[in-house]
């Protein structure tokens, strides 16, 4: 291509299924896909997944990774948690313009664009935010062990909880706890399971969840109903209106639209567009603060 880069951008959008990494040229997105990338969880293979990404995209695009390091460039990744990290993962790149956060400022700008909303993000892991005049405040994004509340990984370990209260005689089985009690091989087989299974193992549980509360389960929309009062709740705290967008996004979010009040139902609307688009205004914002 060896087209011109002096008003291009670069972005990376990781989590813990993927890593995205793009450079806009000339108004064109060129983009390229590698495997997961949170530095907490694993930095040198975050860093990996990264320069793959940009192994690949300088020679989609025909020009060196040393020009792509140059370019304005917004790096949101799971597993940013301090400047300390960021600044590392700034260095071990090599980046000389760039703006390195975690993975949620993209999501909230791809979602929303610059309108003032919410977006509540529940996948494997969760957060919420509310952007209001360009501004970003933002809740949970703690990781399994502390937080994640209403994500998918939530979802089926408080499905295991309950099962096991079922056993214990302290509440009704219900279909969704006959099942999860056979498919596991009983108490015992499920705290085998909890005591190794990852944040996605526990996200797999989620579908069946939401799969039997359309059918009534009982135990199965208690959980959709503590995830999306959790939602409510956490929205109001971080000041969301009544009228303001609310952006549902992630493979289970969408699950709790039906459990929401009525004032939250009404506003929700499709995402404008998708992370790595947010991380590309992104990007571009840090391009005009250094003309």
């Amino acid at each position: 291509m060896n087209e011109s880069l002096d008003n291009a951008v670069l972005a990376v959008d990781g989590g813990g299924t993927r890593c995205r990494v793009a450079c806009e040229v000339g108004g064109v997105v060129h983009s390229v896909e590698t495997g997961a990338a949170n530095v907490s969880t694993d930095f040198d293979s975050a860093l990996a997944q990264i320069r793959a990404g940009l192994d690949q995209l300088s020679r989609q695009i025909e020009v060196t990774i040393g020009d792509l390091i140059t370019l304005p460039a917004f790096v949101g990744l799971a597993g940013v948690t301090d400047a300390a990290i960021a600044g590392r993962l700034r260095d071990a790149l090599g980046l000389t313009c760039a703006r390195v956060e975690d993975d949620r400022p993209a999501a909230v700008r791809g979602a929303l664009g610059a309108q003032d909303g919410l977006i509540a993000h529940c996948g494997t892991g969760s957060f919420l935010a509310v952007q209001a005049d360009g501004a970003m405040r933002f809740a949970g994004g703690w990781g399994s062990i502390l937080g994640d509340e209403a994500s998918a990984q939530w979802v089926g370990r408080s499905a295991l909880a309950e099962t096991l209260r079922a056993y214990d005689g302290t509440q009704a089985e219900t279909d969704l706890t006959q099942m999860l009690l056979a498919d596991l091989q009983g108490p015992a087989g499920i705290v085998r399971f909890a005591r190794t299974a990852t944040p996605a193992q526990f996200g797999v549980l989620a579908p069946t969840v939401t799969s039997a509360a359309k059918k009534g389960d009982a135990v199965a929309v208690h959980i959709l109903r503590a995830g999306a009062g959790y939602i409510a709740d956490t929205a109001k705290q971080l000041g969301w209106q009544a009228g303001q967008t609310i952006c549902l996004t992630g493979g289970i979010a969408g699950q709790y639209a039906h459990y929401l009040p009525d004032d939250m139902q009404s506003a929700i609307r499709p995402s404008l567009g998708e992370p790595l688009t947010g991380a590309l205004a992104l990007a571009k914002e840090i391009r005009h603060e250094h003309l």
